[in-house]
């Protein structure tokens, strides 16, 4: 056997993991040509491990798993190797996609801040949507411009866009959980339940606009071989959020908008044809 096979192996678990928690971001990452998909898991994995960390790991120590989690995380990328599946095809993506640093460490930074923040300011609500969700959207672009500087510059703003616009409609969605679960509220300058009301859900509302049609902007000029993959996910957000937007907030906070299996392999095929039009304006 060979250390080929352990690389390998490393992915598939990466992958296992990318399809257990989220069935849309699999089949978006599916519709990628096959040279973007291992990568594109890895990050994706290695992102929700650290995100289960501090959401779900009650009985034991957050502060110190993160802690390790993020040592583990240096070590790998630095000596290029990890005995932790995750760690492997996260440090190999990292190093031969050239990932900044940075990325990675605002992306921990605002892991942390989980632990210790139930709410956020305008302020601190902005560096964590940055470290959280717009650093994950900057490390899958560095994977799809594959090294290209400029093409990474050009669209290094629309990532960031549609991946605040999909974290914020995930924090919309699951309001509920959020609340019941992690004693946390995603609403910029909301400090109690009792001051979450359709006002503050509409200005949350009319950012996330702002942001999906910056993002599409971006989709448009994409690498053919991810442009489906990518719009996909971009649609099957969109449309969740359109659903959400029908919703009074006090529906939201009593039950989570899902879309059907049937209707996310529609959005699939819809895509397909779409993405076929898709120019840059």
């Amino acid at each position: 056997m060979s250390f080929q096979l352990y690389k390998d192996t490393s992915y598939k678990i990466s992958k296992r993991i990318t399809v257990s928690y989220s069935t849309s971001f699999s089949w978006g990452i599916k519709a990628f040509a096959p040279e973007y998909r291992d990568p594109i898991f890895a990050i994706y994995s290695y992102v929700r491990i650290a995100d289960e960390i501090v959401d779900t790991f009650h009985d034991y120590d957050k502060k110190e798993l993160l802690k390790k989690f993020e040592e583990d995380t240096w070590d790998a990328i630095d000596k290029g190797i990890s005995t932790n599946p995750i760690l492997q095809a996260f440090q190999e993506t990292v190093n031969k996609y050239s990932i900044y640093p940075e990325l990675i460490k605002s992306f921990l930074k605002s892991m942390e801040m989980d632990l210790y923040s139930s709410s956020y300011n305008t302020n601190k609500y902005d560096n964590y949507i940055y470290g959280s969700a717009e650093v994950v959207g900057l490390m899958c672009l560095k994977v799809f411009v594959d090294g290209n500087h400029k093409k990474y510059k050009d669209l290094e703003n629309s990532a960031r866009m549609l991946g605040a616009a999909f974290q914020k409609v995930n924090f919309l969605r699951d309001i509920k959980e959020d609340i019941n679960e992690r004693g946390r509220i995603y609403l910029p300058g909301v400090h109690e339940v009792e001051l979450i009301n359709n006002q503050n859900k509409k200005k949350l509302e009319n950012a996330i606009d702002l942001e999906f049609s910056a993002a599409l902007n971006g989709i448009k000029k994409l690498p053919i071989k991810v442009k489906l993959g990518v719009y996909s996910a971009y649609l099957y957000y969109y449309m969740l959020f359109r659903k959400i937007k029908k919703l009074d907030v006090e529906e939201l906070l009593t039950s989570r908008v899902r879309i059907s299996n049937f209707y996310k392999l529609y959005l699939l095929f819809k895509s397909y044809f779409e993405v076929k039009v898709l120019k840059t304006t």
